[in-house]
C-alpha cells in the first residue's frame, strides 16, 4: 500500500472513531484543604504495649539502627499530649526500621478516627519517617469516609521520647484534600471506558 494512502486511512480512522475514554461535562472545584491535629502515643514497653514486635532479622541486634525489626501498632490518638487526654482515634498498622545507616521507619498506618467530626473516617499513611529529624513529612496516600481518596501530607514532630524504653508521643499536623472537593456534582458524571 502506498505510504500516502496508509497515512490518509490512519488519519481518518483516528478522527472518525469516537475516543475510548470520555467524560460528561463537569468542572473542577476549588480544592479545599482539611487540617487535622492530634497526638500519637506509641508505647512499646510495659505490660500493656500499644505496639509489639512481630518480626526481627537475625542481624537486627548488631545494627545501630535496629534495621530489620517490624512492629504491629494499635496506638491511641489523642487531642492533647497527655495520656489522659480525650482519645480521638487509633493508629493501626505496621512500622519497621528501614535504614541501615540512618534511623528511619517505614510506616504503613491507618489513622482511624473514633470520635469528633471525622468519626468513622480514616487517613492512610505510607511513607518513610526519618524519626531523628525534628520535623518529618509523611505522605497521606488515601483514606475512607470523609477522607475517601484523600491526598496530602502529615508533619510529625516528636513531643516526648523515652530513650531507654522507646516509648514516644508524636504530634501530627495533617493537611489533606479529600475527594468530595475535587469535583463538582455527582461523581457518576465521570465515566472512563
Amino acid at each position: 500500500m502506498d505510504r500516502s494512502v496508509a497515512l490518509t486511512l490512519l488519519f481518518l480512522l483516528l478522527t472518525l472513531v469516537p475516543p475510548l475514554a470520555h467524560s460528561r461535562p463537569g468542572r473542577f472545584a476549588t480544592e479545599t484543604e482539611t487540617h487535622v491535629h492530634f497526638y500519637f502515643h506509641d508505647t512499646v514497653s510495659g505490660n500493656n504495649p500499644s505496639a509489639v514486635e512481630i518480626a526481627r532479622a537475625d542481624s537486627t541486634g548488631q545494627s545501630p539502627t535496629s534495621f530489620g525489626v517490624l512492629l504491629m501498632a494499635d496506638d491511641p490518638l489523642t487531642e492533647g499530649p497527655d495520656a489522659g487526654s480525650t482519645e480521638v482515634g487509633r493508629a493501626q498498622g505496621l512500622y519497621g526500621s528501614a535504614g541501615q545507616k540512618d534511623f528511619g521507619l517505614i510506616m504503613a498506618l491507618n489513622f482511624r478516627f473514633t470520635s469528633g467530626p471525622y468519626e468513622g473516617s480514616a487517613l492512610s499513611v505510607m511513607s518513610l519517617n526519618p524519626a531523628m529529624q525534628t520535623v518529618r513529612e509523611l505522605a497521606v496516600v488515601g483514606g475512607t469516609g470523609a477522607f475517601r481518596m484523600a491526598r496530602g501530607f502529615a508533619l510529625a514532630k516528636t513531643y516526648f521520647l523515652d530513650t531507654k524504653t522507646g516509648d514516644a508521643i508524636v504530634e501530627y499536623n495533617v493537611t489533606v484534600v479529600p475527594w468530595p472537593s475535587l469535583i463538582y456534582g455527582n461523581p457518576a458524571n465521570l465515566i472512563m471506558i
